[in-house]
């Protein structure tokens, strides 16, 4: 079955930067996009940024356009997550998705979630 695996997560402090990686095992994922999102404390789960699996396209919530990088690699099947600049704000959990085709930054698209990984930014 699918399997996603972040990693990567810690406490950093603000202005630092982190790299979170999603491991994806279980079936070819050559017509898949993957997506990261994060959800805080009391708050809803947001999109972050998608990438296709070929790489051609990627997307970001515009919030976090110039900071934050998608990349991937397909040797190694995994996903990738840059984070630069980080503010306490960015303290949330992070997840990897994966979605069947097109890119796209609902949540509700996506099928198969990883079990996230926790990014803590101090002041």
């Amino acid at each position: 079955q699918v399997q996603l695996v972040e990693s990567g997560g810690g406490l950093v402090q603000a202005g630092g930067s982190l790299r979170l990686s999603c491991a994806a095992s279980g079936r070819s994922f050559m017509r898949y996009s993957m997506g990261w999102f994060r959800q805080a404390p009391g708050k809803e789960r947001e999109f972050v940024a998608a990438i296709t699996w070929s790489g051609d396209s990627t997307i970001y919530a515009d919030s976090l356009k110039g900071r934050f990088t998608v990349s991937k690699s397909s040797a190694k099947n995994t996903v990738y997550l840059q984070m630069n600049s980080l503010k306490p704000e960015d303290t949330a959990v992070y997840y990897c998705a994966t979605v069947l085709g097109r890119i796209t930054t609902s949540g509700l698209d996506y099928s198969y979630w990883g079990q996230g990984t926790q990014v803590t930014v101090s002041s």
